[in-house]
């Protein structure tokens, strides 16, 4: 039995899918990547997977599983950054196990669909049911999100000699900022800020003004580390010259995170 496949349907297809599936996995992973990214690894992978295609040995079934992985490292290395090789295998079975079930979700409207309207199945439906497949997952991903209390972090701040390892909380509220450079600042207990002495030297002092609920405004003493990298799920994310500025308001000494982190390092 032979199949006629249309190598630009395949194409397009497979890129639009890989647009809705690189942001389901993204979200799932916690992990972040700006637009350019994402439409760059769509299209890799697209193009790679009509390579697999085109390639003239075993069967095509064959050849497609063969295939999957390595395209789908490709991609979230292109993407979200991942690194390392563990970390990379598993973030692409969690992506093949997502493209699993937004297929069927997709299946499924599509069916629907020609069954009630009696409509041939072809490219424009499937794409025409991929949004609303997308906005079922994307929605049960959000109440999942929604019912998590804390988003804690792992944050390593590397010194001379040794590395100082904080808990960070996530705070999409905090929006400080550096005056001059727009930078975003993270706010530091004073506690954790002791281990710290070696590099919180005067030439990297940062004055930055604040408000807050019961004082009108302050200034804050920030200063600008040499690095500090954050284990964000699957993937360390890295930063030089980051800011952090001193302050205990919103960290109790009970509190289980001695820092608030800056949502805007979390895109890389």
């Amino acid at each position: 039995m032979y199949y006629k496949l249309y190598i630009d349907s395949v194409f397009f297809i497979q890129f639009v899918m890989n647009l809705y599936l690189l942001s389901i996995t993204g979200k799932i992973l916690k992990c972040t990547a700006t637009h350019r990214r994402v439409l760059l690894g769509a299209l890799l992978g697209a193009g790679m997977i009509c390579l697999v295609i085109l390639i003239p040995v075993f069967t095509m079934r064959i050849r497609l599983i063969c295939g999957i992985l390595p395209v789908s490292m490709c991609t979230m290395r292109i993407v979200f950054g991942i690194r390392k090789p563990d970390v990379l295998i598993r973030s692409s079975l969690m992506m093949g196990v997502c493209g699993f079930f937004f297929g069927s979700v997709v299946l499924w409207i599509v069916r629907q669909f020609a069954i009630r309207e009696q409509w041939q199945i072809g490219i424009w439906l499937v794409l025409l049911c991929s949004y609303p497949g997308y906005g079922v997952i994307n929605l049960l991903i959000h109440k999942k999100r929604h019912s998590e209390q804390n988003d804690i972090r792992e944050i390593r701040i590397p010194l001379k000699q040794r590395e100082v390892h904080i808990k960070a909380l996530v705070d999409t509220g905090n929006h400080l900022t550096e005056p001059v450079s727009g930078a975003p600042v993270c706010i530091i207990s004073e506690e954790a800020a002791k281990a710290l002495t070696e590099i919180l030297l005067p030439e990297c002092f940062h004055a930055v003004p604040f408000h807050s609920v019961g004082k009108k405004n302050g200034i804050l003493q920030a200063y600008e580390l040499p690095e500090l990298i954050i284990e964000d799920s699957y993937r360390e994310i890295h930063h030089k010259k980051a800011i952090v500025a001193i302050c205990n308001t919103g960290i109790s000494r009970d509190s289980i995170y001695q820092m608030i982190l800056h949502p805007q390092l979390l895109d890389d």
